[in-house]
This record gives structure tokens, C-alpha cells and sequence, in this order.
């Protein structure tokens, strides 16, 4: 069945072509049918074309760094995908799958250059389309709800009593700390051991002095190890991220490398099988008698 030029003004990515770059189009584009299952390509595999979807539905998705499945989009008739392989000729970000039976259509890199020689406007058109879609992605990141956990954490340091509990935490830990209240303790000692003593022993004004020191220490000292604490949450949590991500990456190789030991397993049984039927179909040669 011919693309229907009619049909390519309903999406969006070609809606500014007229109708005879829509022509020229649809009839360098090609036609595929699907079946449930059926994988059209994988994230990572490289791809220079791009499909819309006339029937059916194809299910993209991604895999996290868990390992768990995340739909990212199930493309619907009048929809398309792969439009940035399309352009750039990069690999896939995302795998894509038919749902059930469907026709889908496919439209080339090197069909979409030739348009774009035939008709240099239609380049404009398409890159216009882009810069929209460009700028509503641009819009959704801007207006996302969720943050970066550091980047709460940078707010955190904004905070006045948390920069304090930091400072304490750092001077308190210092020998300059120790000799400090070494040397205030000792002159004040020495001074109410004298007769202009307003604090004899057993020193109750210092005991309460050092008391009320050590209760507001302790609790800037806890401020603090929280925050520590979260920040080495999220080392950790980076690095777990980083090691599962190796993890899947190296997962990933097997399975590319156990399919292309497969793939050479078959061409190699192909071509052992040919080379029998020409030793078995090669004439025998006959050696005359002398």
C-alpha cells in the first residue's frame, strides 16, 4: 500500500510541508507490518530511520539502573518515533516494540536527504518542527517537581545555624580548642584561689558555665553529624548508582557479545553447508586410460 500524503499532514513533524513535499515524501517512505512481540529495534542499536505508526500501537521503553522496565511512551496510529536517529544518525535511546498487529511506515535518512535536495524548504519546515518540540522540552525540565538531592543539600549550607554548626564542628576539633579552655580553666582556678575569689571552691559557677558549654556543643555537633550524614548518603548512594550502572553496561556487553557469537555460529553453519553442496555438486573428473 502507497503512503497516504493526506495521512503525513495530521503529524505534527510534517504538518508545514505543502502538499508536494508531502508527496515527494510519501513516495520514498516504506511500509512494514508488525506483529505482537515484535522487536523493531533495541536502546543502543544504531538507527537512521524513523516510523509512524498507521495502525496498531509500539510501546517504547527503557530499562533503569535496576534493571526494571519504564514505558516511556506507547505510540498510537498518527504518531511517530525514532525522529533523532532520524536526524543525527545516533543510536537509539529507547527500545521499541509492537503492541499487536500494525502497518507502520518508515522513512529513511538517506530518502529525507533526497527530499531535502529536491526541496531545500522542507529542511527549514522540518527543523522548525523541532525547535518546537525542542522548546517544550526545554519548558517540562524547567518546570520539573523534583530536585537533586545535592542541590538540597547546597540549599542546606544557606542555612545560618547549619554554617555555624559547621564552623563550631571544625574549631571545636582543633588542638587551638584545647588550649583555649586548657589556659581559661587553669587562670580561672588560680584567680578564685586567691582572696578576691567570686567563684571559691568547689567552683559551682564554672561547673554550670562548662555545663550549659557542653549542652549547646553537643547539639551544633549533632546539627552537624547529620549533615555529614546525609552527605555521605549520598556518596553512597552515587556510588551504588555507578556500580549498578557498570554492572548493566557489562551485562549488556554479554548479551551483545553472546548474540554475535550466535550470529557467527549461523553464518558459519551457512557457509559450511555451502561449501558441502559444491564439493558434492562438483563433476568428478574421469581419468582416461593410457
Amino acid at each position: 500500500m502507497a503512503v497516504d500524503p493526506g495521512f503525513l499532514a495530521n503529524i505534527s513533524l510534517f504538518q508545514h510541508f505543502d502538499d508536494d513535499e508531502r508527496t515527494l515524501l510519501a513516495a520514498t517512505m516504506a511500509e512494514r507490518s508488525v506483529k505482537a512481540g515484535d522487536v523493531l529495534f533495541k536502546t543502543g542499536d544504531p538507527g537512521d530511520s524513523m516510523f509512524i505508526v498507521r495502525t496498531g500501537a509500539v510501546e517504547l521503553y527503557v530499562k533503569d539502573k535496576a534493571g526494571q522496565k519504564i514505558v516511556l511512551h506507547v505510540a498510537e496510529p498518527g504518531e511517530f518515533f525514532g525522529e533523532l536517529s532520524l536526524l543525527d544518525g545516533g543510536s537509539r535511546t529507547a527500545t521499541g516494540c509492537a503492541l499487536g498487529e500494525g502497518e507502520l511506515w518508515i522513512l529513511d535518512r538517506e530518502d529525507l536527504q533526497q527530499l531535502f535536495r529536491k526541496r531545500p524548504d522542507a529542511a527549514l519546515d522540518m527543523l522548525a518542527a523541532m525547535g518546537r518540540m525542542t522548546r517544550k522540552a526545554n519548558a517540562l525540565l524547567q518546570a520539573r517537581v523534583s530536585r537533586n538531592v545535592n542541590e538540597e543539600v547546597q540549599v542546606d549550607r544557606g542555612n545560618l545555624v547549619m554554617r555555624t554548626a559547621d564552623l563550631v564542628a571544625d574549631f571545636s576539633g582543633s588542638i587551638t580548642f584545647l588550649v583555649i579552655h586548657v589556659m581559661l580553666f587553669a587562670l580561672w582556678i588560680g584567680f578564685n584561689s586567691t582572696p578576691l575569689a567570686f567563684d571559691p571552691f568547689p567552683y559551682n559557677l564554672l561547673t554550670m558555665t562548662v555545663s550549659l558549654e557542653a549542652i549547646i556543643l553537643s547539639t551544633l555537633l549533632l546539627f552537624s553529624g547529620n549533615r555529614s550524614a546525609a552527605r555521605d548518603r549520598i556518596r553512597s548512594d552515587i556510588e551504588y548508582e555507578v556500580n549498578l550502572k557498570a554492572e548493566l553496561e557489562v551485562a549488556h556487553l554479554h548479551e551483545k557479545s553472546d548474540a554475535m557469537h550466535e550470529e557467527m555460529l549461523e553464518r558459519f553453519s551457512r557457509i559450511e553447508k555451502a561449501l558441502n553442496i559444491s564439493r558434492t555438486t562438483k563433476p568428478i573428473p574421469v581419468v582416461k586410460p593410457t
